[in-house]
């Protein structure tokens, strides 16, 4: 399995409404909840996304560096979005190429913000499920071949979400999977065939992008 060096153990599972507490509370000023997409074909629109503290959106600089790595498989690609908050990352699939990008999010006020703006926008390809993201999980699945996993943090989400994305067929033979966690901790522990393929840290934030193969996963020096 990728693993962690921390001899914790998994955290108690919480719900996916656990605020991340690693990361600055938020400014409750209307410009600081405002995103700008960066690249592809909606690059510079901006957008506000909901006014609730649980959302801690993926900042530009990490979100320029994931598109980067993720470069051409963008394209066409089906994307989840397992915990969309703002929807930064699902937004921004589409806007490269994406074929399709699901959006799950719990919030009521946050799942009603994006699908409102989806409309506005006219975006094809674009859907939105509210509902709490283990509980998405546990449906019938559709395979996608790029996941953004962006749990809140210490709530014991991402374990348990990447189990349930293996184990229950929600994962393309060559998915490529993002993993956002507390740069303070390593990963936890995640499927076996999961591949560590590069790894960042950006402030309080410890950003990941691995690969599923077919193999026993290593780790790699990033």
């Amino acid at each position: 399995m990728v693993s962690s060096r921390n001899s914790r153990g998994r955290p108690p599972l919480e719900s996916s409404r656990a605020v991340r507490r690693d990361r600055p509370p938020p400014s409750r000023g209307a410009q600081s909840r405002v995103i700008r997409i960066i690249g592809g074909s909606l690059r510079g629109r901006r957008f506000r996304f909901a006014d609730i503290p649980d959302i801690r959106p993926t900042p530009d600089r990490v979100r320029e560096t994931l598109f980067n790595w993720l470069g051409a498989r963008v394209a066409g690609a089906r994307c989840l979005d397992l915990f969309a908050g703002s929807g930064a990352l699902g937004l921004e699939a589409l806007s490269r190429g994406a074929a399709t990008a699901v959006l799950v999010e719990q919030n009521a006020v946050a799942a009603r913000a994006l699908a409102a703006l989806i409309a506005e926008w006219h975006l094809q390809g674009a859907r939105v499920e509210r509902a709490d993201a283990l509980h998405f999980l546990g449906r019938d699945p559709e395979p996608f071949d790029i996941v953004f996993l962006d749990p809140p943090f210490h709530a014991g989400l991402l374990s348990r979400s990447a189990e349930l994305l293996e184990r229950r067929g929600w994962l393309a033979p060559d998915a490529l999977i993002y993993v956002e966690c507390s740069a303070r901790e390593e990963l936890p522990p995640l499927p076996e065939r999961w591949q560590l393929l590069k790894a960042k840290r950006a402030g309080e934030v410890g950003y990941h992008l691995l690969a599923r193969t077919e193999g026993e996963s290593r780790l790699h020096d990033t």
